[in-house]
Order: structure tokens, then sequence, then C-alpha cells
């Protein structure tokens, strides 16, 4: 298992299960996905999330460069990918 660095202001990834389980039909978390910026490859439950009402900022553990931004409205939940260049889902 690899190890997390925190750094304090946020948690690892696996605090995205829980909002990204009303859009995706799997564990997100165990996705990797390829940074756009620096084009490390990790898991998103390795990815560095900051929380803020109603929204999740997901950082590159190796760079911090956003990753994805996560919105929780109350009728909808929207997702800004734009910084991953690449995501792989395990079957």
């Amino acid at each position: 298992m690899a190890t997390v660095h925190r750094v304090p202001g946020h948690v690892d990834g696996n605090a995205l299960a829980g909002p990204l389980s009303e859009v995706f039909d799997f564990d997100v978390t165990t996705a990797s996905a390829r940074c756009d910026a620096c084009g490390a490859t990790a898991m998103l439950a390795e990815a560095m999330v900051y929380e803020k009402p109603h929204s999740f900022i997901v950082r590159c553990g190796s760079c911090d460069a956003v990753l994805m931004v996560v919105l929780q409205r109350a009728d909808a939940t929207e997702l800004d990918l734009s910084g991953i260049a690449w995501l792989h889902v395990p079957r």
C-alpha cells in the first residue's frame, strides 16, 4: 500500500468515495488518474482533497496541481476534470 503524505488542511482522496458514489457506479477512489500538469499517475485515494462547503478540490500528490473539482448542488453534482489527462478504472 502506498504511503499517503499528510499536509495540514487536507484529507486523502478516500474522502471522495461518498460524494462521487452518487455519480459513478464504482468506487472512484480505486481509479488511477494521470495529472495533466506533471504526468504523475496515482490512485485517486492518494490525492490531496481540500473540503469546502459543498465542494471538494482534488490536487495531485506530486505537484499540487488541481486534478478535479467536485461541486455539490441541491439538484446536481458538477465535476471539473480538466486537470486529469487520463483516467484508468479497474474492473
